[in-house]
Formats: structure tokens, C-alpha cells, sequence
């Protein structure tokens, strides 16, 4: 809100909703700054979270690979496609929220099922592959997860850090200032009226006298 926009009335009545508005934005300022933490503290755990199941998903796929071409060495590439079952992997992400800013939260993992007519992976190597691709995949989503949701989070951090900023270096300072400023005249027009009064008294009694 501008100044040009807020009319404070003159007066006590004035110096009563500024006290009000000051009182208010202190409260906003402080609730902000406590939802500022939490979201700056909720969005490092995300960050490491995404940052191990990064580490899993790389070191997985490395194994997987390594165990992929050891099988087609043993059992060329029409035993590695014969491995593959028909199935697909499943993947399900919850979404939650925090603060008001919906997340993904979990990863619920489904692995693919090999039908009794499918094959087998041919050798140990293949064998070792599919377990480590398993390992990989799921990782990949709970990375990806992890690190969609700190980036949702982070956004609406920035957002708060920008809300705080705007009352503490601007709107607070400023009511402070008008306030202040109403304060004082009120203070000098308390003055005048007591010496307006006092003069009055003594008029009176010099007229009595």
C-alpha cells in the first residue's frame, strides 16, 4: 500500500491506526521471517536428499552398464533384449505442502514383473545388471523428486525473503516515520491548548481581581 493510497485521519483517531498498522506489520514481518526458516530449513534437507539419490542414481547406472556389457560379451545382445522383461516400472509421486507450497513429498516405486513365459536373464551378469538398473531408476525418480520439490520450495522462499524486505526496510520505517510525526503534533497541540487554557485562567482572574 502507498501513501498516496492510505488517508490517516487527523487526530488521535490518526495516531490510533497508524499504532495499529505499526503493530500489524511488525506481527506480519515476524510471522514471515519464522516461515522464512522453515522453508530455508525444509529446502537444505531436500537439497542433501536429492543430492544422495543423485550419487545412488550415477554410481547405479555406472554399475549397471558395467554388468550390461559384461552380459553381452558372455551372451551377446540378443540375450541382453531376451532379459528385458514386458513389464514396466511404476512410478507414483505424493505431493504434500508446507507453508502453502505443494510439493512432491514421496516416491513410491513398482518394479516391473517378469511374466512365467518371459525368460530369465541369460547370465549372472545380466542378472546383476537388472538389479542395478532397478536401483537406478528408482533413485532417478526420488532425485527428480527431491529436486522439484526444493526448487518449489526455494521459489517461495525467495518470494517471503522479498515480503520481509519490503516491511522492514520500507512499509515498517515509513509508519514509524508517520507516526512519529503525528505524535509530535499531537504532543504540540496538547501544549498549546494547556497554555490556552492557562492563559485563559489567568485572564479570569486578573477580571475578578
Amino acid at each position: 500500500m502507498s501513501a498516496r493510497r492510505r488517508r490517516v485521519p487527523p487526530g488521535r483517531a490518526g495516531r490510533l491506526r497508524l499504532r495499529h498498522s505499526l503493530d500489524t506489520a511488525l506481527r506480519g514481518a515476524d510471522l514471515l521471517e519464522r516461515k522464512l526458516r522453515l522453508l530455508l530449513d525444509r529446502e537444505r534437507e531436500l537439497r542433501l536428499t536429492a543430492e544422495e539419490a543423485g550419487r545412488v542414481w550415477r554410481d547405479g547406472l555406472a554399475e549397471a552398464e558395467t554388468w550390461s556389457v559384461r552380459g553381452v560379451l558372455l551372451g551377446g545382445e540378443r540375450a541382453l533384449f531376451e532379459a528385458a522383461p514386458a513389464d514396466r516400472a511404476r512410478i507414483d509421486v505424493e505431493w504434500t505442502a508446507l507453508m502453502g507450497v505443494s510439493h512432491p513429498s514421496s516416491v513410491y516405486w513398482t518394479a516391473p514383473v517378469r511374466s512365467s513365459a518371459e525368460r530369465t536373464p541369460g547370465n549372472t551378469a545380466l542378472a546383476h545388471a537388472e538389479r542395478a538398473y532397478r536401483v537406478a531408476v528408482r533413485a532417478a525418480a526420488e532425485h527428480s523428486a527431491a529436486r522439484t520439490a526444493a526448487e518449489l520450495i526455494a521459489a517461495e522462499a525467495d518470494r517471503t525473503r522479498q515480503r520481509v524486505r519490503a516491511l522492514r526496510r520500507h512499509w515498517i520505517p515509513r509508519l514509524t516515520r508517520e507516526l512519529a510525526a503525528v505524535e509530535l503534533a499531537l504532543e504540540e497541540a496538547e501544549h498549546e491548548e494547556a497554555v490556552r487554557r492557562r492563559w485563559a485562567a489567568s485572564s479570569r482572574d486578573r477580571a475578578r481581581g
